[in-house]
């Protein structure tokens, strides 16, 4: 079945490297980069919320988006985060992001206004038709406040092209299966959770948009494949298998959890932004020996 678009199984919703003084490190986002692309990553989200998006400057935003363009070489999709509680503001940046040839947006509920079902109709409305590029929704009640319906996100997928899946972060099974009632059959579904990857692809789900895969994501990947070729007990034991790591990388706000673990790799440096903070050298000790237990068992 072709799709509307298709940004893959694994879109890594990518962290963004800062130096000691808190200051983005362009240089090791270019490595990051180049590091998920060989370890599963089927697209990067830019600048969202495990990107710290809310503490970057709009000439950040861009700059950022730049560098991971440039390191990508094509070769993997690149989505850009778009999301705001003011209308305007999410379209404009989603304009800017078209002059950046960006490949999609990631577009989030309208968070602390606490809109209605109707609000939100509007809002990703006015959204969809100020751009030509193709909308990711992004329904994450935990830190919006408010719930985005199947039914309004099926009305939204019935009268738009460009708005072409969902990040769905909350725990609801029945809401996934109402959405693949209701939206088109090109209309993809993603989980917003590493740990409800296995259950939501059983329901029809695209893949995932993870905050793991910056570790796993070639685990991760397997797993999705193993479950869509018939190899199911493959997929089970490889998701109880990451589930332990999949449940410590949000024993902290996210991305505080996952920057650490990769300082612990080697891979960059743990540090996040104000308000944030970095894990204590206790929280630190328990984390690693959950994730580095996976290569044991």
């Amino acid at each position: 079945m072709a799709l509307r678009y298709d940004a893959g199984e694994v879109i890594t919703a990518m962290v963004t490297p800062f130096n000691e003084k808190r200051e983005i490190d362009y240089s090791k986002a270019e490595e990051l980069t180049k590091y998920l692309i060989a370890h599963g990553s089927d697209a990067i989200l830019v600048g969202g919320t495990t990107g710290e998006g809310p503490t970057l400057t709009h000439e950040e935003d861009l700059e950022l988006l730049s560098t991971v363009r440039r390191a990508s070489e094509n070769k993997v999709k690149v989505i850009m985060n778009a999301g705001s509680n003011c209308t305007a503001t999410a379209i404009r940046t989603a304009k800017l992001a078209e002059k950046e040839d960006v490949d999609a947006l990631l577009s989030v509920v309208p968070y602390y206004n606490k809109p209605n079902q109707k609000g939100m109709i509007e809002h990703f409305s006015a959204m969809a038709e100020s751009t030509h590029l193709p909308i990711i929704l992004y329904n994450i009640p935990g830190r919006t406040g408010v719930n985005m319906k199947p039914e309004t996100v099926a009305e939204l997928a019935n009268k738009y092209e460009n708005i072409v899946a969902i990040k769905q972060s909350y725990p609801d099974m029945d809401a996934v299966t109402e959405m693949k009632l209701l939206c088109p059959s090109d209309f993809s579904v993603y989980s917003g959770d590493d740990s409800l990857t296995l259950p939501m692809l059983a329901l029809g789900a695209r893949g995932v948009v993870s905050v793991a895969s910056h570790i796993f994501g070639s685990e991760i990947k397997s797993m999705i494949r193993n479950y869509k070729t018939g190899e199911f007990l493959a997929a089970l034991n490889m998701h109880k298998k990451l589930y332990p790591s999949f449940r410590k990388f949000f024993m902290a706000p996210n991305p505080i959890p996952v920057k650490a673990v990769l300082a612990h790799k080697g891979i960059m440096e743990e540090y996040v932004r104000r308000p944030l903070v970095e894990l204590t050298e206790e929280e630190k000790a328990d984390l690693f020996k959950t994730i580095d237990s996976f290569y044991d068992l």
